[in-house]
């Protein structure tokens, strides 16, 4: 794919994002640079990864070698976006820099990083398991090459979706905090099972099987989730009453507008 690629900030989504290339020898670990802020991380990637990739403290000077590296992806905390600036007099030519931070416009990452082209990701917690949902937008005067490896990055962990940047910020809001939102969800329900005498690792159990079947029925079926519930609401019956419960604490409009506010506060970090 590459004979170098950095990577800054290495979390759980980086190391899911990285770890199958190397599985797949698309990369090779000695090709692969990694800068941390702390150095708990440092210790544990040193103790705990499984590939002997090279990794530095950010505060090291070694770790300027990571802009001797054409490609970059860029995994940090948004709020911590302000402590990084790439080298001076970088001698590479086509830098192009892979962003998956939170929030941050292509207009904001390539004023933060002039010498590089810039692309835009949003991807997902599932990613870790090979099921994750990831959206591009692409910046600039990209080569074809340069957007094909970046599809290579993530089609081995998400399926992928390309999009005009606006519609980004809506892509996050829905699934990337979207399995917050499905958590509580199944939290709740399941301690509703455990109000009515179920144990605990029961209740979830049944809530997240529930949920699976629900999900293949309308997939597999072709219908829409609004087939499924008159399919199960029967006149003055249970599912009815439970509906009723749901309608009358608004539930349909928190979760509306807990996706509204997502985007928004998305918005704010461009």
């Amino acid at each position: 794919m590459t004979d170098k690629i950095a990577i800054i900030g290495f979390g759980n989504i980086a190391k899911a994002i990285i770890t199958p290339l190397l599985d797949k020898n698309l990369i090779q670990p000695e090709n692969v640079y990694c800068v941390v802020n702390s150095e708990k991380s440092l210790e544990n990637i040193k103790k705990n990864y499984k590939y002997n990739i090279n990794a530095y403290k950010s505060s090291s000077k070694d770790s300027k070698i990571i802009w001797d590296c054409q490609v970059k992806l860029l995994s940090v905390k948004p709020q911590h976006l302000e402590y990084i600036s790439e080298a001076d007099n970088m001698s590479n030519k086509d830098n192009f820099l892979v962003s998956i931070l939170a929030g941050v416009s292509i207009n904001r990452l390539t004023q933060k990083f002039p010498n590089h082209k810039c692309v835009r990701v949003v991807t997902n917690i599932p990613i870790i398991i090979g099921k994750g949902l990831t959206g591009i937008a692409w910046g600039e005067n990209l080569t074809r090459d340069q957007k094909q490896f970046t599809k290579k990055l993530f089609e081995n962990t998400s399926k992928i979706y390309e999009f005009t940047e606006d519609y980004l910020d809506i892509f996050l809001a829905l699934t990337s905090s979207g399995p917050a939102i499905i958590a509580l969800i199944i939290e709740a329900l399941s301690d509703g099972g455990l109000s009515g005498g179920l144990p605990k690792i029961l209740s979830e159990e049944l809530i997240m099987e529930m949920i699976l079947g629900t999900i293949s029925l309308i997939k597999e079926n072709q219908i829409t989730p609004s087939e499924v519930k008159n399919l199960v609401t029967s006149p003055g019956g249970t599912t009815i009453s439970a509906l009723r419960v749901l309608e009358n604490k608004s539930i349909r409009s928190a979760l509306i507008e807990s996706i509204v506010s997502a985007s928004n506060r998305s918005k704010e970090f461009n």
